[in-house]
């Protein structure tokens, strides 16, 4: 498969660009160097490491410093302050010049070796290449009956089409990177970015190591809200089902006012008024809030957007040869 270059690269781009979104990781960084170099070398194609120090607080970027200085393939990103995984991964992305794009995280989950078969694919004529988990054991079971559950609305409400159990971890072709590229979206799911493009996919099962060292940095809230981003970032759904709510709610309320005539005119009972309308107005009530609610959500996301502030704001590049167009996207947050 001949794929198409960076347009602003040069004829010296690599293959391959390895993007690893680092947040305190600095005991992963060097198992993680020590993994992925040899597996690259080893498919026998260029390649670059772009590691994206996430504002990280601890020794990560003096340990990234230190790997670049060793090595002219490893190339670090440094964000001012942290702005999240998926920005990260879109700084990262914005950097990359190599005719596939490798995201994959550094706390060695992701099989570095299962790169050669992402490449194997991509060179059979398959524009992306995703790392499917066929097991997830390390989680607990509910956890994975939620995100089984989530995925699954998530079909059914969204016109893109996410495979549930596939994280970060896929092979993107170039010509995919530069559609990406130009999403300038704040609210980054880059599950549902991945997916959005389109283009012609293939899929690689594995099993993930356990996480090097400490245990997900994912609490249940941090999962909460990442499942809401994706859900009004690629979905009108939630806006359009309270027409419906609104209906049925209105046409219950005829039915109980018709109820309650026919009791006081013909029967002649006499209909105590504290406690239903006291349910009734809760009831009502709490419909307008969770209504506002998700109105509120989407008048937040218009709010971050049309504010137009960069993406990301680089504080310091390393291994990068500075060109007007590189600068341009690094510091903006815009290809």
């Amino acid at each position: 498969m001949t794929a198409a270059a960076p347009d602003s690269a040069t004829s010296t781009a690599p293959v391959l660009s390895i993007v690893a979104p680092a947040y305190n990781e600095a005991r992963n960084i060097a198992p993680f160097v020590a993994a992925i170099i040899p597996a690259l070398e080893k498919i026998g194609e260029t390649f670059e490491v772009i590691f994206v120090n996430d504002g990280s607080r601890d020794e990560t970027l003096g340990l990234l410093a230190a790997a670049a200085a060793q090595d002219p393939r490893i190339k670090v990103v440094s964000l001012a302050r942290n702005f999240g995984k998926d920005v990260a991964l879109s700084a990262g992305l914005a950097h990359a010049t190599g005719a596939a794009v490798v995201p994959i995280d550094c706390d060695l989950q992701h099989p570095p070796e299962l790169i050669a078969e992402f490449v194997k694919l991509w060179r059979a004529g398959n524009d992306m290449v995703i790392g499917v988990r066929s097991k997830r054991d390390e989680e607990t079971w509910f956890r994975r009956q939620l995100s089984q559950r989530y995925y699954k609305f998530m079909r059914r409400m969204t016109s893109v089409e996410i495979p549930p159990n596939a994280g970060d971890f896929r092979l993107i072709d170039r010509k995919i990177v530069n559609v990406i590229n130009q999403m300038p979206e704040r609210h980054r799911f880059m599950k549902g970015i991945f997916a959005w493009p389109g283009f012609k996919t293939a899929s690689v099962d594995f099993v993930a190591n356990p996480r090097a060292n400490d245990g997900s940095k994912w609490s249940f809230w941090k999962l909460w809200r990442f499942g809401l981003d994706g859900l009004f970032s690629f979905s009108t759904a939630p806006l359009k089902i309270w027409t419906y709510v609104g209906v049925l709610t209105a046409f219950g309320a005829f039915i109980y006012l018709a109820i309650t005539l026919v009791q006081k005119l013909v029967y002649g009972i006499a209909v105590p008024g504290y406690a239903s309308l006291l349910v009734l107005l809760l009831f009502f009530n709490s419909l307008s809030l969770i209504s506002n609610g998700i109105q509120g959500e989407y008048i937040g996301r218009i709010f971050e957007e049309v504010k137009r502030r960069p993406l990301y704001v680089v504080g310091q590049t390393i291994g990068f040869a500075a060109t007007p167009d590189t600068s341009r996207a690094a510091q903006s947050g815009q290809p």
